[in-house]
């Protein structure tokens, strides 16, 4: 008979995100199943609107007067992890003021951050250096970038970048019968 046991994981890993088109979901959901850590989604009290021009729009103006909207939640304990996955989509060349929000209302001294940012094609933009500004006593990784077309065939390029990073997936061995 074979018998499947998860390794015990050395840190406790949190995967938070903001997504307003599901690109980043995508991406959090394939790093939660790689590596086993808990899924919190980042919502902001008002949502976004679902059109693309005025979300622009907002987006364009929150980010440069600083703007950081109210989160509907906060996690639980999040002094009781180790490493963060952080994932944004890439608005106007950073993270989405929503992340901004969440990054500025923890304490995340002493934590890994990895960020992973999705993008039509500006990649991680200054994504990784506001992030370091606003986690200035934490560790921040430089992240990945996933396009958002690709973002349902990226498994691959997400599992690479776990083993880059020293987040190697979440293994499970198999014993096989004697």
């Amino acid at each position: 008979m074979i018998q499947a046991q998860t390794l015990p994981q050395a840190k406790r890993i949190l995967i938070v995100y903001f997504s307003h088109s599901g690109n980043t979901r995508e991406i959090a959901q394939q790093i939660k199943n790689a590596t086993g850590g808990d899924l919190f989604e980042i919502q902001p009290v008002t949502p976004y609107p679902e059109d693309y021009d005025t979300v622009v729009l907002q987006a364009k103006s929150e980010i440069n007067s600083g703007y950081k909207p109210q989160l509907k939640t906060k996690v639980e304990k999040i002094e009781s992890y180790d490493v963060i996955f952080v994932g944004s989509p890439n608005w106007w060349n950073t993270i989405a003021p929503p992340v901004a929000t969440f990054l500025s209302s923890c304490d995340l001294s002493g934590k890994t951050i990895a960020p992973f940012i999705t993008h039509e094609g500006s990649r991680m933009g200054r994504s990784v250096s506001d992030m370091k500004k606003l986690c200035p006593n934490s560790t921040v990784f430089e992240g990945l970038p996933v396009r958002g077309k690709s973002v349902k065939s990226s498994q691959e390029v997400v599992v690479k970048w776990l083993r880059e990073i020293g987040m190697a997936p979440h293994q499970v061995i198999r014993q096989l019968p004697e």
